[in-house]
């Protein structure tokens, strides 16, 4: 595995890790290390960085939803260019084509179902290239991006039963 390769999967794994940190757990030196970041970042693989938040345990938990949409593409107008016009939107946290019985899937975040559901009625489902809109509200995260939300599964204080 190369050093870049590596280091974008150590960054996966913890986006905190020092340059120092990087160039021992790789074997390189620190001026290559940081100059493969460099190049990650100018390049645009590395867009961006962030924490996995298990937002029940704030005060502020949001409301998710997943949003499939199917869509009628004509000569003009290609998926490319129905994703350019909903990742401009600020509800919009992911967005993906998929194969299936849809073609986007995308991840909204807003301060209520009811935003939620006005941002699908108001926003997405009058795109002109939009057929169908179905919403699933996240009712629980049980891992994201690799990193399992523990809440004590296993301190089942009920009391066996058996015959």
């Amino acid at each position: 595995m190369s050093v870049r390769d590596e280091v974008l999967s150590l960054l996966c794994e913890n986006a905190r890790h020092s340059i120092a940190d990087l160039a021992r757990l790789t074997d390189a030196d620190e001026s290559e290390v940081e100059e493969t970041i460099e190049e990650l970042e100018a390049e645009g693989v590395i867009r961006g960085y962030g924490a996995v938040v298990d937002w029940r345990r704030t005060d502020d938990e949001p409301v998710r939803a997943l949003v499939e949409c199917n869509v009628t593409l004509d000569r003009e107008t290609g998926y490319d260019d129905i994703a350019d016009r909903l990742a401009k939107f600020p509800e919009v946290e992911s967005l993906r084509l998929v194969s299936g019985d849809y073609d986007f899937s995308m991840g909204v975040r807003a301060d209520s179902m009811g935003e939620v559901s006005r941002f699908v009625a108001e926003k997405v489902a009058p795109v002109p290239e939009i057929t169908q809109t179905v919403t699933h509200y996240l009712m629980a995260t049980y891992k994201e991006q690799g990193i399992e939300f523990d809440d004590g599964h296993d301190d089942d204080d009920r009391l066996s039963v058996s015959p």
